[in-house]
């Protein structure tokens, strides 16, 4: 034999080992097992997510080990798509191999089968009947046609085989399972991002990963009319029209047309009164591109818009760009004097204070807000503590899934609130949120002015006391006097000559003065010096004192602030004009709540406060846009699996023979024996009505 044909039997060895391996059900039931904890690994870790996402959660060293091994979009990893084609290879090749034997076996009728190999069987039977052997063998065929079994009536020599089968297409079970996974696949890769992959690896197609008008995007970022198979999102305000959709990539986006124009004509949306969405509804107008024809249309959610092959469905709702109408008061200084601000959700605007300039980013805008306001947490300190929006989603968090059951009378609608970062020059941002209306907390009533440094952390809230006006004014005077040397002075000698009792004899102008100057150093203190002040700048005061000394230093140290502090506020008000307020608990009680404020006020960081007064809503819904053309293959792949599965579960496959010779009686003796692959008490008591039925006599 040449050296050629030996290679060549290696080579066909080799090959067989290959298929044989590949089609093997070890192998397929480890690559269905890679492929399981890979789609946990999806289901945990969110996909498609920004990358800036990624490092904040998982830190630079993981944040590189799993992006090499893409488990940032698993689905569309290349060694997830690597095994899902060995998968498909492999359940082909296990049809392929084992179809034309299952069919086979199928149409065979097992005849050649002996006498003594009958006898050898479990379950057999044997019985002499008055009839010739002919007559016998049509009588059983006969017999076991009526119940249902497919006959075939053999001559052997000396003898007659009649050979049954019935339940033969339990072997389709095998065939359409394993076929409906071969669709199943398939359809999933039609509806994959894969056509997507293929045209930015072969087309050079990229993500966009800019800002700007998405009608200046260049084409290298956008997938045209003929892209198979897409997911994307599209957000339209009300009155606006948007014929593209943005397919969400791990560092940008892509920008995907579509054969129709959707104009936003009007946003629904109702609550539950927990302040759960309870229903939204996009009322639009379609615009073919086409043929220009238009037509109204209702988008709701589970109630999509199917359009040319395109599904529109309702995914959920943001804001538009409402107008807000704003009161900024200065948090920085001696000046107490607001200005206006407007602003719109999705754009900035400038602010200048103190030769400093920022840029308000205008986030977010909620026209009611059902918070749970039965507890009463501590939220003075922003700096520490459970703040009061962990508070509030604690409250939430128990309506989930009950809106519509028990009421929380705890519950309730504390009204709108604006949401905006405030940038300085070095890029740095703080976010802040406030309401537009006064809380209710512990009986008072309270301006929520929230503040947090990262995206990651829960708004902690500063809380500012509504005055007789049910405004932020009152304390506004108070905190631009605090910071004036003058107006701390004046209120320092007010409160020395009101708190020096009538007895102090010769020496009460030396006594006014010294209490004078305790009473400045106390407001001093506490109002920083143009360092950090309030309660901390007390504690850290305090502590200069000899322990033993401390708790009554403190005493007499509030003692002069509170009362100091009055003053203060009425020095404030004279400034600008106003009436004295009446010494009462009301007010005592809100100098005191102004006092918290003001200590909190210097972990705010913003040199503005800003305080909504009018709001024009512009509501926005967001879409999903989808093409998926294997949708109808997949179903078609769950109807073969179905069938399937019911074949091999609900048909048995049941052979009988009956070997039929003569009988030295002068009739004729005949041999039953009956198989299953399944034996079950049903195949039983099938076995034991056959048995008497065919023994009987006609």
């Amino acid at each position: 034999m040449s050296t050629t044909g030996i290679e060549l039997k290696t080579n066909r060895r080799r090959l067989a080992e290959a298929v044989e391996l590949i089609s093997s059900m070890r192998f397929a039931i480890s690559l269905l097992t890679v492929i399981s904890i890979a789609s946990m690994v999806g289901t945990v870790m969110k996909q498609n997510e920004p990358m800036t996402n990624y490092v904040n959660q998982f830190g630079p060293f993981w944040f590189a080990v799993f992006d090499k091994l893409g488990l940032y979009a698993v689905y569309s990893a290349w060694w997830f798509l690597l095994i899902l084609a060995f998968l498909l290879l492999s359940t082909a090749l296990c049809i392929v191999r084992s179809t034309p034997k299952m069919l086979k076996d199928m149409r065979s009728w097992r005849e050649n089968v002996r006498e003594v190999s009958l006898r050898n069987f479990h379950h057999k039977s044997e019985w002499v009947a008055p009839l010739s052997r002919a007559a016998l063998a049509q009588q059983s065929a006969a017999r076991l046609a009526d119940a249902g079994y497919g006959t075939k009536i053999v001559d052997k020599p000396n003898a007659t085989l009649v050979t049954a089968k019935k339940g033969a297409g339990t072997r389709f079970g095998y065939i359409f399972a394993h076929s409906a996974i071969i669709i199943i696949l398939v359809g999933g890769m039609l509806d994959s991002d894969l056509p997507i992959r293929f045209q930015q690896w072969f087309l050079g197609k990229t993500p966009f990963a800019g800002s700007g008008l998405i009608s200046a995007i260049p084409e290298k970022h956008r997938l045209g009319l003929g892209n198979p198979t897409y997911r994307g999102n599209t957000m339209i305000p009300e009155g606006q029209a948007s014929d593209v959709a943005l397919i969400p990539q791990a560092n940008g986006v892509l920008v995907q047309e579509l054969p129709f124009t959707i104009q936003l004509a009007k946003f629904h949306i109702d609550f539950y009164s927990t302040g759960m969405p309870k229903l939204f509804a996009s009322d639009v107008i379609v615009r073919d591109h086409e043929t220009g024809k238009t037509f109204p249309a209702t988008i709701k959610v589970n109630e999509p818009l199917i359009y040319k092959g395109v599904a529109v469905y309702q995914s959920s709702f943001e804001d538009g760009g409402t107008k807000l109408k704003m009161t900024a008061f200065p948090m920085q200084g001696i000046d107490a004097k607001s200005f206006p601000m407007t602003g719109e959700v999705g754009s900035s605007s400038e602010l200048k204070r103190a030769g400093e300039e920022y840029s308000v980013e205008w986030s977010g805008f909620r026209p009611f807000n059902v918070e749970n306001t039965g507890t009463t947490p501590d939220v003075r300190a922003v700096t520490k503590g459970k703040s009061f929006n962990e508070e509030f989603a604690a409250g939430l968090d128990k309506q989930l899934g009950s809106a519509a059951k028990d009421e929380n009378k705890d519950l309730k609608n504390v009204g709108p609130s604006v949401t905006y970062k405030l940038r300085d020059k070095t890029g740095q941002a703080r976010e802040y949120q406030n309401y537009m209306q006064p809380v209710t907390l512990d009986g008072a009533q309270f301006y929520l002015a929230g503040m947090r440094s990262t995206p990651s952390e829960a708004f902690s809230y500063l809380r500012i006391p509504a005055d007789d006006e049910y405004s932020v004014r009152d304390w506004m005077r108070l905190r631009a006097a605090l910071s004036d040397p003058a107006l701390r002075q004046v209120a320092a000698a007010r409160y020395a000559r009101r708190a020096m009792p009538a007895t102090a004899g010769a020496n009460a102008g030396d006594m006014v003065r010294q209490l004078e100057d305790s009473a400045a150093r106390s407001l001093a203190i506490f109002a920083g010096n143009g360092s950090q002040g309030g309660y901390l700048a007390v504690s850290k005061f305090l502590e200069k004192i000899p322990a033993a000394e401390q708790e009554k230093a403190a005493g007499i140290f509030m003692k002069i602030l509170n009362g100091t502090m009055w003053e203060l506020w009425q020095a404030a008000r004279e400034k600008e004009g106003l009436a004295p307020v009446t010494v009462d608990e009301k007010h005592a009680r809100f100098l005191q709540m102004s006092t918290n404020a003001l200590s909190d006020s210097f972990f705010y960081g913003a040199p503005v406060f800003l305080q909504l007064d009018e709001f024009t809503e512009v509501k926005a819904s967001v879409l999903q846009v989808t093409r998926s053309p294997g949708k109808a293959v997949v179903y078609t792949g769950c109807l073969f699996l179905v069938l399937g599965i019911f074949a091999m579960f609900y048909i048995r496959e049941r052979r009988l023979w009956v070997w039929v010779r003569d009988d030295e009686s002068g009739g004729a003796h005949a041999l039953m024996a009956m198989s299953t692959q399944r034996k079950t008490l049903d195949f039983e008591h099938e076995f034991n009505d056959l048995k008497a039925k065919l023994a009987q006599s006609a």
